[in-house]
């Protein structure tokens, strides 16, 4: 099977999203994370795979990196409006961010699993 094949059986998509904090406001962004933003990530139908923090410097003080699961590209499209939408997440973010913005620059890959991938 080619891999064009295995990539439009599998519509599943997953979402690779690299935060990067302002100084200092890393301890807060995983904070948010934990005490809510994951919960309603996963009412708005999207799937958290695990999030990750790099061991390196300088990375380690303003990088948080995660994953998301998606039925499709499409889905993952109404996942995000939903998500924006939700209630529960603009108090999230306004109480995260009450003293301040928190993260400076976001980057998004959609990734498809490769044939061999234990993901597809």
């Amino acid at each position: 099977m080619k891999i064009q094949e295995v990539r439009a059986a599998n519509n599943r998509v997953y979402e690779l999203r690299m935060y990067h904090t302002l100084p200092n406001r890393l301890m807060p962004l995983e904070t948010r994370f934990r005490n809510g933003e994951v919960k309603v990530f996963e009412k708005n139908n999207m799937n958290f795979i695990g999030g990750w923090i790099p061991q390196d410097s300088p990375n380690h003080e303003n990088l948080y990196i995660y994953m998301l699961a998606h039925e499709s590209r499409d889905a993952a499209k109404k996942n995000w409006a939903g998500f924006g939408a939700d209630p529960e997440w603009k108090v999230i973010q306004k109480t995260s961010e009450a003293d301040g913005k928190i993260v400076e620059k976001i980057e998004s890959y959609f990734m498809d699993p490769s044939d061999f991938s234990p993901a597809k």
